[in-house]
């Protein structure tokens, strides 16, 4: 821990009248409880960061299919689930640039632009 984070530590171990000794062993208590949130919880930035490019990689290739299924529709071809299809990447295209603005709005330590 730097210093800036044993003070974090301490001032909230303060904040709710526990040791220090105390206050880490229910946060790691509760930690353990659900190891689902604590990953996200603690996932670097450098993940969460990598795993925003690799969806971004992903829709760029939703691009490209896309690309093919509408050269087929004009050829004549039957889509009768493209429009379902298309909203759900425009949902998913949607979060993925809610979640840039989140990232960037954390990061900023700010508010979501």
């Amino acid at each position: 821990m730097n210093d800036a984070e044993f003070k974090r530590f301490t001032d909230a171990a303060a904040q709710c009248q526990m040791t220090n000794a105390a206050f880490l062993a229910y946060a790691v208590d509760k930690a353990a409880r659900d190891l689902t949130r604590t990953a996200a919880e603690i996932a670097t930035e450098r993940e969460v960061i990598s795993e925003v490019f690799a969806a971004r990689r992903h829709l760029g290739r939703i691009h490209g299919l896309f690309n093919q299924v509408a050269k087929a529709f004009n050829s004549g071809a039957d889509a009768p689930h493209l429009d379902a299809t298309a909203q759900a990447v425009l949902s998913a295209a949607r979060r993925m640039e809610d979640a840039a603005d989140a990232l960037l709005a954390h990061r900023d330590g700010g508010a979501p632009a």
